[in-house]
């Protein structure tokens, strides 16, 4: 038999769309939509993205008691 070589490559992705945002943080999408302080980024027309970079600073901030409730606080924090 011969050998074959599988060469599979992942890319992860930084961006994530309302769905996969709410998803990344453990969160319903109607809760997410509510609760998350973090601003998307107009990708083009009509797609809103959240970088999950954001979404973990938000994260971290909740777990030190900082929670992040407005857009200055998260240009501030950047």
């Amino acid at each position: 038999m011969g050998n074959a070589n599988l060469n599979i490559s992942v890319i992860e992705k930084r961006m994530l769309n309302q769905t996969e945002s709410a998803a990344y943080t453990g969160m319903p999408v109607k809760h997410f939509k509510t609760t998350c302080p973090v601003q998307p980024l107009e990708m083009g027309r009509g797609i809103r993205c959240w970088d999950k970079r954001d979404l973990d600073r938000w994260i971290d901030d909740m777990k030190q008691g900082t929670e992040m409730t407005t857009r200055d606080a998260i240009l501030g924090k950047l």
